[in-house]
């Protein structure tokens, strides 16, 4: 059963402060583009997602594909959290003879589902998928998150016509609408204008919620499930270094080499997290 919003919100703080320990421990990496997506990762593994720690290839899952793979931190940070794999392996990110790799691969992290880091294939994978449940005639739901520069991609507009054609309707994608990407503002390098009316103009049921509000993304995939014959595109009005200030403030946030400010100011985040989530140093 989903949890409560309250065990929600407490959720995302684990994720986003295990997030932040795992990079400041390797030092470096994507910190923009994993805290931008906290909240979904919290609200899907929080209980609207079928899964099992145990068992990650379980059949009757549902899917969750990171399209977006540069944000596999925070994905790994819910997994650790959840049960998949121990707070030692969490601390081997993007280290030698890893198993957590910069991006997701689904040959090497219990719980990934789909190798990602390419832009725009995880999409058209997750499309797949969903397409596989349906002529099964399976109940799997399929989840994916998307990111706004991502969706510079052709191929993601492909994967949303066929999605439609087909009527996946058990196929919920989120777009991470951080409004920035590897090289700078998303408006300046090739302006979306507004997602909202492509995807409806693509076929898709579509709603747009603050992307840092665990009680609006809930309520969004409640009204998702409810679909039958569209498939869903949910806008998450985000920020990239999502709930850590200092970070969202940082011009150049996609992937940081922390300076020694950029490090104290992290510690201080990290600090603050702990002392809220009961996580002790």
């Amino acid at each position: 059963m989903p949890s409560s919003l309250e065990e929600l919100q407490h959720l995302s703080d684990k994720i986003r402060l295990y997030t932040l320990k795992e990079l400041e421990n390797l030092g470096f990496g994507h910190y923009g583009g994993s805290l931008s997506i906290v909240e979904t990762l919290a609200v899907l593994y929080g209980g609207m997602m079928k899964y099992d720690p145990i068992s990650p290839k379980w059949e009757e899952r549902d899917y969750f594909i990171l399209s977006k793979g540069h944000g596999g931190p925070a994905l790994y940070a819910t997994l650790f959290i959840k049960g998949f794999f121990d707070e030692t392996f969490l601390y081997s990110l993007n280290k030698n003879g890893t198993k957590l790799p910069s991006h997701p691969d689904r040959l090497k992290t219990p719980g990934v589902d789909m190798t990602t880091g390419s832009l725009g294939q995880g999409i058209s994978v997750a499309t797949g998928v969903a397409l596989s449940h349906k002529l099964s005639n399976k109940p799997n739901y399929t989840f994916a998150i998307v990111g706004d520069g991502e969706l510079n991609e052709g191929q993601c507009w492909e994967a949303f016509q066929f999605a439609s054609h087909h009527k996946l309707s058990r196929l919920i994608v989120f777009i991470d609408d951080n409004k920035k990407q590897l090289d700078g503002l998303t408006k300046d390098i090739i302006d979306p204008i507004d997602f909202g009316p492509k995807f409806k103009a693509f076929g898709f049921y579509t709603l747009k919620v603050n992307g840092s509000s665990v009680g609006e993304i809930y309520h969004a995939v409640e009204k998702a499930k409810t679909q039958s014959d569209k498939p869903v595109a949910i806008i998450l009005d985000t920020i990239k270094g999502q709930g850590v200030p200092y970070l969202e403030q940082l011009e150049s946030n996609h992937h940081i080499r922390p300076s020694e400010q950029d490090h104290q100011a992290i510690t201080t985040a990290i600090k603050e997290l702990e002392l809220r989530t009961g996580v002790k140093a």
